[in-house]
């Protein structure tokens, strides 16, 4: 893969070189620096972005029966170097390669995705056999077979725990914000870290019937699946190429004059049209750089000016991606505030759990002092048991609903913050419920007002695809301002939501963050990355990256990519009507083959200032 994007890389250099010295050489042969050549240096040109053109057009005709704008100009190319117009026929080819390479420049795509994912299928596993354990490599690994799993380790193979409990982070495979417990007879998937426990998992789904190369067949589809762009001269072509050499013929009929048929044929050349699109996508590109926001390629622009709906995923787009105490309620009267927090984040210290972490966290923001307890135990997929101070301390809905009796006010409470999308941690002193804290996926400040913007750009059709559960998920939906929400989506349920929308008839952009948001950025028209926290599949699956994670960049990049596509329309519209009225003047004598070329310039020119003021552009 490396040697392959090496070998791109390096050829996209030396096109652009060899480009930059046949221009050279066509202002030499303009202004006749070399009077002592054998030959006009204008023919260094030709040979250097002519003869590729000629062959292009050629093979095109014979393989795909396909005329394009290569058609037209080689016709001109051929037809001035016949009656000795060098220079002309130098110029048209420089021009048309020119807007080759920068087209080819704004269209980069990426091309890592795949490589990415396959970079994080882990490499090996620890099997049991009766001779004890023994390292082979993951794709050695056969159904059936025992593994074992330890914490820190990331999960080789599909499987289903046999032994041992833990807690799982799955966000690589849902993207859900609060990782799992899971413990016998739970599934598990390939890539998703084990965080704490040892387990024993059986293999059920090995090789290439695997969740996570499932996850990279997903992607490699979606992206093969996506429609090329097709160059807007060559849309044009079918139309010019008659028209162009019916005037030619039309002029040397009337006139017969074959200076004035060259001159109209170099004239009605379609450089400008050439040049029309990839000037005003480097432009939308470069302002958008300078603003924070990575567009890869023109193809996301000219996609992103027809887009009318936008799916966004939850954890890490509209919120953090980072758990936080959002409420802690006091139920016994008898203790304080900073007291209880000092209690259970002592009682939280020594907790691998992203919740404890959460905890100790909030409280030492608070000035808090954390120390050790007395003892600790970490009962996985229950919660915490610890002494602090000579008081027992219980955490968890599970172990305290072992240890306590839960009336009614606290079962209310729990099940309110619950359907609120918070994940509750009840907690016990001394065998009586003391207090609740609530940890959840902070939102992040500016969605609401990012979503209600997106609203009066005409981007009604906003929807939010999670992994996590419904009440998380209506909870974000709600505050936001996103009334359509899918819960529990799995990478395939995203890619098929997108899918159905694309039959529908929608122009899809999605925005996500994470490794299970990569088909889905991959299946849409446009992928948008967050990429300061995103992850590096996700990145390289995405057309746009939000290099500042900045939600409120959305309606500026919806409005630059349709002011693109207008200024788009616009140089089409003048440089055809120069193109039209040179013609004219050209059948009237008025233009020589030379002089053609440099009106035929003046057109490629006002397609380049009008595309530069995009660099400018604010909303």
């Amino acid at each position: 893969m490396y040697f392959i994007e090496k070998f791109r890389d390096e050829e996209e250099f030396r096109t652009l070189c060899l480009t930059m010295l046949a221009g050279v050489f066509l202002i030499a042969s303009f202004f006749k620096w070399f009077p002592g050549w054998p030959f006009d240096p204008a023919w260094i040109a030709i040979f250097i972005s002519g003869i590729p053109i000629v062959f292009g057009a050629i093979k095109g005709l014979i393989t795909e029966f396909d005329v394009t704008a290569d058609v037209l100009v080689a016709i001109a190319l051929v037809a001035a170097v016949i009656i000795g117009q060098y220079f002309a026929a130098g110029e048209v080819a420089f021009i048309m390669q020119l807007g080759k390479v920068l087209e080819d420049f704004t269209a980069g795509r990426s091309r890592k995705s795949l490589q990415a994912l396959i970079n994080l299928t882990p490499q090996k596993a620890t099997i049991r056999t009766k001779d004890g354990e023994q390292e082979i490599l993951a794709s050695e690994v056969q159904t059936g077979d025992l593994i074992l799993v330890r914490p820190g380790e990331a999960i080789p193979v599909d499987g289903r725990i046999v032994k041992g409990s833990t807690s799982i982070n799955q966000a690589i495979m849902t993207g859900e914000s609060v990782p799992v417990d899971r413990t016998i007879g739970d599934d598990v998937y390939q890539g998703t870290l084990n965080q704490q426990g040892v387990i024993e998992i059986s293999a059920t789904r090995v090789g290439e019937d695997s969740s996570l190369k499932t996850m990279i067949c997903l992607v490699e589809e979606a992206e093969q699946n996506k429609v090329p762009i097709v160059r807007i001269a060559n849309k044009w072509a079918r139309i010019l190429v008659p028209v162009a050499l019916g005037c030619t013929v039309l002029i040397w009929f009337l006139t017969q004059d074959i200076n004035r048929a060259v001159a109209a044929l170099v004239v009605f050349c379609p450089c400008s049209l050439i040049l029309a699109t990839p000037t005003a996508m480097m432009a939308a590109i470069g302002n958008a750089t300078k603003k924070g926001v990575l567009i890869k390629s023109g193809a996301a622009v000219e996609a992103m000016s027809k887009v009318d709906t936008l799916v966004m995923d939850k954890t890490g787009t509209l919120t953090y991606g980072e758990l936080q105490v959002a409420d802690v309620n006091i139920l016994d009267v008898s203790i304080d505030r900073s007291s209880f927090l000092s209690l259970v984040a002592n009682a939280e210290k020594f907790s691998e759990h992203p919740l404890g972490k959460a905890v100790v966290a909030y409280s030492q923001s608070l000035g808090i002092a954390v120390r050790d307890p007395e003892t600790f135990e970490m009962h996985t997929g229950k919660g915490v048991i610890a002494d602090v101070d000579g008081h027992k301390i219980l955490i968890g809905e599970k172990i305290v609903a072992e240890y306590c009796n839960l009336d009614q006010e606290a079962t209310g409470l729990i099940t309110k913050m619950q359907n609120q999308g918070r994940t509750v941690l009840p907690v016990a002193i001394d065998g009586k419920l003391a207090g609740v804290v609530t940890v959840a996926d902070a939102l992040r400040k500016e969605a609401s007002a990012t979503i209600a913007e997106l609203k009066t750009t005409g981007l009604s059709n906003i929807m939010m695809l999670t992994g996590d559960n419904q009440a998380v998920a209506n909870s974000i939906g709600q505050a936001v301002g996103v009334a359509e929400v899918f819960a529990s989506q799995l990478p395939q349920d995203k890619v098929d939501t997108i899918k159905k929308l694309n039959a529908q008839g929608h122009s899809v952009a999605m925005i996500g963050d994470g490794v299970n948001d990569a088909p889905a950025l991959a299946a849409a028209s446009v992928g948008i990355v967050m990429s300061a926290i995103g992850s590096d599949v996700a990145i390289e699956a995405a057309d746009i990256a939000l290099m500042s994670d900045d939600l409120s960049k959305l309606p500026f990049i919806v409005r630059i990519s349709r002011k693109t596509k207008s200024r788009i329309v616009i140089n089409i519209v003048i440089s055809m009507f120069i193109n039209f009225g040179a013609i004219i003047i050209a059948g009237m004598g008025m233009l020589t083959p030379v002089a053609a070329a440099l009106v035929h310039n003046f057109g490629s020119v006002f397609v380049v200032v009008n595309s530069s003021l995009l660099l400018t552009y604010k909303e």
